[in-house]
């Protein structure tokens, strides 16, 4: 390489370009994390010069990703920072308080303002009967200081990561307003933590009682912790790239993106399929960012625990995205009151932070809506496993027979699909009944598990019909192109089915069939199996990880698209 093509290759790895972002998937990331790690191993246990390193080459990673809006992340830091500084160092209880409510307000504002500026504008117009468009203020500002008409005025992007980092900034302005933490006294040490790159545009998102005492270690990484960093990073690369992005691009993101092209199966199987996807996706991101944080002697907290061994909606919520989950039970659900003022006001704080969490993923309604019937999923489970199997059995039978009736009196696709949803229900609580008044014992549980795990991933796979359809839209259209491709699915999967066409379809996409009955065998492995294989690699001789690292990598390479896929979780 020429003296001229290595400045061209580094201007284009430090500067801003949409065509070369630094995702976990590209090249230039781990160019640029080679450098930085160079760099990082030199300064050695020096930790205040560490951590300011580190703080400014993740703000020049978060350049690389997201342009000015880097300026948009250090007002949030120092919104943070100040805020924390201004509680703990007041005596004064209404003072305290006023500058914790001051921080969050801030904070949710600029969320709010670059999130859902469409959502509310649209939701005030629906209400009110008026037609208000949403300008970008902050450009319109920019252009009349600079004289020109540089940015664009009319819409409003979202900047990367922002849910991430408003959330982590917020819980340490919550910890220290409640004592749990003292401030933190050096500003280039907090801005470390708020941006350090690994997690910064998609999580996990950390709390600052977790993270900044590691700030003030020393580095220490044993041989052991390096095989399991470099673990983590090529579960997470296999994921992402054999399991979500084949998968997604050879066939979920054309049948959603026309769902009436595609039959009644194509379009259950892409539901399915989807689910997989995302899973392997965002945890995906999460594996990489754990591993590249492990090599620094950083710690992040689990994100997923095998959410689709769930046996109800309830304990998907936690194994599914930890780090949000008990984010908003700790933030928001137990400041609500929890389940500490009775069972009305329990379901009411539940519902309110299940339509929250929904609209945290994305300001549009059918997140709103996935958000609700995640919600209803824990709300039914929490009574259902309260009743004895004969009155488990009548309420299914009775749903069973109003789902019937209601598709023979309108001959709807959904009513269809619910008979069938119902009828599956009502035939394992009729066996299960039929047992229990045969032996008076309580179910085999081992039984009992494969069949709450089955329904479960069939409910969560069915709320992921709303979560889809509306992802990566222009927020403008996202509601409205959301329900019609959501209406459109079901009524393909509700409608007429052809059982014949299905073998040459699974022939068809029989690749595609086959990584997703592997990545589903792969999760439903036992613990103690992954856990088994993950600190065996760590122990192998240094040369056997390099041979296993370079044919990873060379598999990994015949599964690169031509197109770019960004991480899912990119967006929120």
């Amino acid at each position: 390489m020429s003296w001229d093509n290595f400045l061209a290759f580094l201007t284009t790895l430090f500067s801003f370009d949409n065509q070369y972002p630094l995702l976990f998937t590209q090249f230039y990331f781990w160019a640029f994390f080679a450098i930085v790690y160079a760099g990082f191993a030199l300064i050695g246990n020096r930790i205040l010069l560490r951590n300011t390193y580190l703080f400014f080459f993740s703000m020049l990673f978060y350049y690389k990703t997201s342009g000015l809006f880097l300026i948009l992340l250090i007002v949030t830091t120092v919104i943070c920072f100040f805020s924390g500084k201004a509680i703990d160092l007041t005596s004064k209880p209404k003072l305290r308080k006023f500058y914790m409510i001051l921080g969050v307000f801030l904070n949710l504002a600029i969320l709010a303002y670059f999130k859902y500026a469409y959502f509310f504008t649209d939701l005030y117009n629906s209400l009110f009967q008026t037609d208000y468009e949403v300008i970008n203020y902050i450009a319109k500002w920019s252009n009349e200081v600079i004289r020109k008409e540089h940015f664009d005025s009319s819409r409003i992007l979202l900047p990367v990561g922002i849910s991430f980092y408003t959330f982590q900034c917020i819980s340490y302005v919550l910890d220290v307003y409640r004592k749990r933490i003292p401030h933190t006294r050096n500003f280039l040490s907090f801005g470390f933590y708020v941006t350090f790159f690994p997690q910064l545009v998609a999580g996990p998102i950390v709390r600052a009682n977790q993270f900044m005492p590691q700030l003030y270690k020393k580095f220490f990484l044993t041989k052991k912790q390096f095989g399991i960093a470099v673990f983590w990073i090529l579960n997470g690369l296999l994921k992402k790239i054999i399991l979500s992005d084949y998968i997604a691009v050879s066939f979920v993101d054309r049948v959603f993106d026309n769902p009436l092209l595609f039959t009644s199966f194509e379009n259950l199987f892409a539901l399915f399929g989807y689910s997989l996807q995302v899973y392997a996706d965002f945890s995906g991101y999460t594996d990489i960012a754990i591993g590249v944080a492990m090599l620094m002697g950083f710690y992040f907290p689990k994100n997923f625990n095998s959410p689709y061994k769930a046996t109800n909606p309830g304990e998907f919520w936690k194994r599914w995205h930890i780090s949000l989950s008990t984010w908003l039970k700790d933030y928001l659900y137990i400041p609500l009151g929890g389940n500490r003022k009775g069972k009305i006001r329990t379901d009411i704080n539940l519902m309110t932070t299940m339509l929250l969490g929904g609209l945290w993923h994305g300001a549009s309604w059918n997140f709103v809506i996935w958000g609700g019937l995640n919600g209803i999923g824990i709300f039914v489970y929490k009574r259902w496993r309260k009743w004895t199997p004969l009155t488990k059995m009548i309420a299914t039978l009775l749903l069973f027979a109003l789902f019937c009736a209601l598709e023979m009196l309108f001959h709807q696709p959904i009513w269809r699909l619910s008979v069938v949803w119902s009828g599956i229900i009502f035939i394992g609580t009729f066996i299960s009944y039929i047992r229990h008044i045969i032996t008076r014992k309580d179910p085999i549980r081992w039984m009992e598990r494969v069949w709450g795990i089955f329904l479960t991933f069939i409910f969560i796979t069915f709320t992921r019909l709303f979560f889809r359809s509306g992802s990566n839209l222009d927020p403008k259209e996202a509601s409205s192109t959301a329900w019609n491709t959501a209406k459109n699915m079901v009524n393909q999967i509700g409608g007429d089915w052809d059982l014949s066409i299905i073998p040459s379809i699974i022939s068809t996409y029989k690749y595609v069939v086959i990584l997703f009955l592997l990545g589903m065998i792969l999760h439903w492995l036992p613990d103690r199996w992954k856990r088994w294989y993950r600190v065996n690699f760590a122990l192998l001789p240094i040369w056997v990880m390099v041979i296993i690292v370079v044919v990873a990598v060379f598999v990994v390479y015949q599964f690169i698209t031509a197109d770019l896929q960004p991480f899912i979780y990119f967006q929120f």
